[in-house]
C-alpha cells in the first residue's frame, strides 16, 4: 500500500497556482485512475483505488499549506504505512520550473508544507516528487507561489505535473531508484 500525498492549498482561490502542483499531479493520477478524491477525513479530501495492483490512497489536505502535516500525521497513523511507502508531491522554488525530481529522503529545504510533514512525522525518510517552480526572480516569494502562472509556464508546468504523475507510477511499478534513474536525468 502506499499513501500519495500533494501538497497545497485549499480554495478556488489557489487552485492554479504554483504552490497546488501537489493537488494537480493527484488529480491528474485520480483522472488516469479513475480515483474519486472526494472523501473527507483526516483533514484531507481522499480516495482510495489500485495502481499496478498495488492499493493506494491520494491525499490532499486542507490544511492549508503550512499545516499539511497534521493531516498527513492522522493519515500515517491509521494506515501504519512504512514511511519508504510515503510519496509526497511538492513545489518547488529551488529547482528550474518544470524540473522534477525524486528523492528517497531528505530536508524540507526552506518549503513550509514539508517542514509541517517532516515536524509531524518526525521523519525526513519518506519519498517524495519535486516539481520545480522557479524561484521569485526579484518578486516576493508568497506572490510567486500563490500569484497567477503566465501562458508560457502554465505549459512547462503543465508537462512537469505529467511526468510528476508518471513518475509516482514508475515509483510504485518499479521502486525510487528505477524511477530517479528515469524521471531525474530526462526532464
Amino acid at each position: 500500500m502506499f499513501i500519495i500525498c500533494g501538497l497545497g492549498n485549499p480554495g478556488l482561490k489557489y487552485r492554479k497556482t504554483r504552490h497546488n502542483m501537489g493537488f494537480m499531479t493527484i488529480d491528474r493520477l485520480s483522472e488516469r485512475f479513475g480515483i474519486k478524491v472526494n472523501k473527507l477525513k483526516f483533514k484531507a479530501k481522499v480516495g482510495d483505488g489500485i495502481i499496478s495492483g498495488q492499493k493506494v490512497v491520494f491525499v490532499k489536505p486542507q490544511t492549508y499549506m503550512n499545516l499539511s502535516g497534521q493531516s498527513l500525521r492522522e493519515v500515517m497513523d491509521f494506515y501504519k504505512v512504512p514511511h519508504d511507502h510515503l510519496i509526497v508531491i511538492y513545489d518547488d522554488m529551488d529547482l528550474e520550473t518544470g524540473r522534477i525530481r525524486i528523492r528517497p529522503k531528505g530536508s524540507p529545504g526552506t518549503h513550509n508544507g514539508m517542514r509541517s510533514v517532516v515536524k509531524e512525522l518526525g521523519s525526513s525518510d519518506f519519498l517524495r516528487v519535486r516539481i520545480g517552480i522557479g524561484s521569485a526572480g526579484g518578486f516576493g516569494a508568497i506572490g510567486h507561489v500563490i500569484g497567477k502562472i503566465d501562458k508560457k509556464d502554465r505549459e512547462i508546468l503543465d508537462g512537469a505535473i505529467q511526468r510528476a504523475a508518471d513518475s509516482v507510477v514508475a515509483i510504485i511499478e518499479s521502486g525510487v531508484v528505477e524511477a530517479m534513474n528515469r524521471f531525474n536525468a530526462n526532464n
